[in-house]
């Protein structure tokens, strides 16, 4: 192993993507979410309404709240635009808002692409439906879709299961959108980027004897998180910090996280290295004689390392360190007794 990765210190910070506030169809203002945020131990969150940015960016609970967009059709084809200084309404065409969104000086991902057409319940599908559009990355997990996709609303037994018991119908990202990811990162050179989105709302639901709300900021801040890693500190300036987090999402260099399932305050690793240099996810490396992946992860899991899309390697274990002899580009997928837990953005060997 190379002595380097040992002695290297790194950074971890957890935060939230796909979010929705009082601007579009959420129900708390930046104060309400940015409270959730601190109270769940995130330090930054993306805030992204549909068709608008008028969420004020800045330094809220000691929480780096930072604005895009959500480009929204009425019925698909959905997609997160970030870095972006006014909105982009969406058009009968993705291929035109993606181009906008670059044209702005942004980027993308196809957001829920592929929400289950045949469901228990008459929440509507909002699918990506066309995939020859050339999308900047893809949201692989969406916490709030997968719920949607498998909750039952038959019966009042059956819709308490879904809200008291709401983790037990979480199944992990769509076998279609993995594919979908894997294929484009063998297309392109490049890295495709993925994220996770909580798509959080707090929505209200009045119609039934006693309010709810499905589900607060706090519970899904708790759900699926994107975690970039770093070679040093955060800065406290919020555009340098701003910049920080866009550039790691668009280059890949996140974790995606269910929290759920993550028994202690530790983040996992995952990195290559060879005898000058370690990388993260995201980042690329030269193919060497002494070219390692390594994984640690807080506890033990169900690791599934894949290889430009296909099972390469598996082992139910906290920590794997494996001899690289072959280009490609790896990502692993970590199971906690059969539930989907970690989902990692590749590290491309060349």
């Amino acid at each position: 192993m190379n002595k380097q990765n040992s002695d290297s210190k790194l950074y971890f910070y957890p935060g939230a993507i796909h979010i929705h506030s009082k601007f579009s169809d959420g129900t708390g203002d930046i104060f309400k979410i940015s409270r959730a945020a601190k109270k769940a131990g995130l330090f930054w969150i993306i805030v992204t309404d549909h068709n608008c940015i008028d969420i004020e960016e800045g330094i809220y609970n000691d929480v780096f709240v930072i604005k895009g967009e959500e480009i929204s059709p009425e019925t698909e084809n959905h997609y997160i635009a970030l870095d972006i200084d006014s909105a982009i309404l969406p058009s009968d065409s993705p291929h035109e808002y993606v181009e906008a969104v670059r044209s702005h000086g942004g980027f993308g991902f196809a957001a829920h692409p592929d929400e289950a057409e045949k469901r228990k319940n008459k929440a509507k599908p909002l699918r990506w439906t066309d995939k020859s559009v050339d999308v900047d990355g893809i949201e692989i997990w969406n916490w709030f879709s997968d719920w949607a996709d498998n909750y039952d609303e038959s019966n009042i037994f059956t819709l308490a299961k879904a809200y008291f018991l709401c983790h037990k119908l979480i199944k992990g990202p769509h076998a279609e959108t993995l594919k979908w990811w894997d294929e484009l990162n063998l297309k392109r050179e490049n890295i495709v980027p993925a994220i996770g989105g909580a798509d959080a709302h707090a929505l209200r639901v009045t119609k039934y004897i006693i309010p709810l709300k499905v589900f607060p900021y706090s519970l899904c801040f708790k759900t699926l998180t994107n975690v970039i890693t770093l070679q040093k500190p955060l800065s406290k300036d919020f555009d340098e910090v701003k910049r920080t987090v866009l550039d790691s999402i668009r280059h890949g260099n996140n974790l995606i996280i269910n929290r759920k399932y993550s028994k202690t305050s530790q983040f996992p690793l995952f990195q290559a290295v060879n005898e000058s240099m370690a990388v993260n996810a995201g980042g690329e490396i030269e193919l060497s004689e002494n070219s390692y992946l390594h994984i640690k992860l807080p506890q033990k899991a169900d690791i599934k390392i894949l290889k430009d899309g296909m099972p390469f390697y598996s082992e139910n274990s906290k920590k794997i360190i494996l001899k690289l002899d072959r280009r490609g580009k790896y990502r692993f997928e970590a199971y906690f007794k059969n539930n989907p837990w970690i989902f990692s953005n590749p590290i491309k060997v060349k």
